[in-house]
């Protein structure tokens, strides 16, 4: 159950990876970082969100009890 677990958490991470890569590169936020100079917060929450679970999923797959 556990490792059926961290592959969801994987796959779910390699989904929140990939939106925030959508969301980094829309053309709204291209729009921003070119008047802020700042990378747009909604992409590097969901990149630190997609890193986190691809944690958890890692761990919940190799650690062993």
């Amino acid at each position: 159950m556990r490792k059926v677990l961290g592959v969801v958490c994987i796959v779910a991470s390699v989904l929140l990876i990939v939106k925030g890569h959508d969301v980094g590169n829309s053309l709204a936020s291209e729009f921003k970082r070119t008047i802020t100079g700042a990378p747009v917060d909604a992409a590097l929450r969901l990149y630190g969100a997609g890193a986190g679970v691809g944690l958890l999923g890692l761990v919940l797959i190799f650690w062993k009890k």
